[in-house]
């Protein structure tokens, strides 16, 4: 032990100081040999240290939404290339290259957290061993030993003997509740931060191998968190819950303000989204801003929730901009009539008055050469209301009238020309020889 920890100095020195920092600040308020500084100087580390690997987050997250992007290229590539497994890394790191993809990005926050939790398990083990290890002497040494959490020591594990329990001032049935209890907290809050990225922040329109996959692993890390934490000391099993509980959470943040586009979470956020800008008329924050920028730019490449939102914004008299920004319709129409382009939405096309059945044969009873006289003298009696003018359009003979409106003088029985065969106002039908 004493050989691992020199070699690994570099990293155990500065978590141990790190470790005496906090322990001095908590050992004030609560006492420097209780659980309370011991443990709350633990719970610091870890909040120390998920503050420092926040970049590494965002980038883990960008690299997880790209991998999920690819996954239909990449199944492409996996179906053509079956047979020849060179080739198919080749493409697959041509595809990577190309949509500058780094698959080893979503292990980014494990890998750099991973010495920090090697350094802690080496100076728990160090208290519980009674050896010095980095900046932890003799008295701080003997102080983290009379710690106790819930009853269980800090160095103390499920799988250790009574004896050693006891030499710790502690009953071996405290430490394996106490240890049973944070073991069962530690799988259950990964299982549920793997479970609400699945089911909340998944493209479900994208059925992949991938999907497979983290629903494997949903199952299989909190198994592997069980079986190891069993011989974890009390100290470490306090910094692993600690780290779940703040992954959960900064999960649930992200899951809630900048979900996976095509997941649940996009669905809901952007209905209190559409909530939120039709009732105060803008979007308020930055990254609404983003999402609604986003969402413009894509265009018909749009989802369902996407166009819902769109939609939604269009029937409240709303317009999305491509800047993120939203503006009332008029205020679109005023900001293009400035601009020097014509306001948004063409006229609509005007259909035609339907018009009656007596309208229509009145209209193909006249002659296309009459419709100019017939508006002149609808104009000319509208003028005049002359009742002797009307008089006299009384008194005209019956030969006046136009020819299309005289009854026919001759035909066989009084046949009408429209009966005998012949046209109303067009080209008349030539009469069969026999008539002749």
């Amino acid at each position: 032990m004493d050989t691992i920890a020199s070699l690994f100095s570099f990293i155990t020195t500065p978590v141990s100081w790190v470790i005496v920092q906090f322990h001095s600040v908590y050992g004030k308020i609560f006492g420097p040999d209780t659980g309370w500084a011991w443990g709350l100087s633990i719970v610091s580390l870890v909040i120390l240290i998920r503050i420092c690997l926040i970049p590494l987050f965002v980038k883990q997250i960008k690299a997880t939404r790209a991998m999920q992007t690819l996954q239909p290229e990449m199944k492409k590539i996996q179906e053509r290339y079956k047979n020849d497994k060179q080739r198919q890394s080749e493409e697959m790191m041509k595809l990577y290259k190309e949509s500058g993809t780094n698959p080893l990005s979503s292990c980014l926050p494990i890998l750099a957290q991973s010495p920090f939790f090697f350094a802690l398990y080496h100076v728990l083990n160090g208290i519980a061993t009674g050896s010095t290890i980095g900046v932890i002497n003799e008295s701080l040494l003997a102080s983290a030993r009379k710690a106790h959490i819930f009853g269980a020591p800090l160095a103390a594990k499920f799988t250790d003997g009574s004896s050693k329990v006891e030499a710790l001032g502690a009953s071996l049935t405290d430490v394996r509740v106490v240890t049973a209890i944070m073991i069962v907290l530690m799988s259950a809050s990964q299982f549920y931060t793997q479970r609400q990225l699945m089911t909340k922040n998944v493209d479900t329109t994208v059925k992949t191998p991938f999907m497979q996959q983290q629903k494997m692993l949903m199952y299989v890390f909190p198994v592997m968190f069980a079986v190891f934490g069993i011989n974890f000391p009390v100290g470490v099993l306090v910094y692993w819950l600690t780290t779940n509980v703040w992954t959960m959470g900064q999960q649930m943040y992200v899951i809630r303000n900048n979900p996976t586009p095509g997941s649940k979470a996009q669905a809901a956020y952007l209905e209190r989204l559409t909530k939120h800008v039709t009732h105060h008329g803008k979007t308020r924050r930055r990254s609404e801003k983003t999402i609604v920028k986003a969402i413009v730019a894509k265009g018909r490449d749009r989802n369902e929730f996407e166009r819902t939102f769109i939609n939604a914004l269009t029937k409240a008299g709303l317009t999305a901009q491509a800047d993120g920004t939203v503006v009332t319709g008029e205020a679109q129409a005023v900001a293009q009539t400035e601009d020097g382009v014509t306001a948004t939405g063409a006229a609509k096309r005007q259909q035609p008055k339907r018009q009656s059945k007596a309208q229509r044969q009145s209209g193909a009873a006249k002659a296309p050469g009459d419709s100019t006289s017939d508006s002149s003298d609808s104009s000319d009696s509208a003028d005049s209301a002359d009742t002797t003018t009307s008089l006299e359009k009384a008194d005209e003979p019956q030969d006046a009238k136009p020819a299309a409106q005289q009854a026919p003088k001759g035909g066989s029985n009084g046949r009408s020309r429209a009966q005998s065969g012949q046209r109303k106002g067009g080209p008349q039908r030539p009469k069969s020889p026999s008539k002749k």
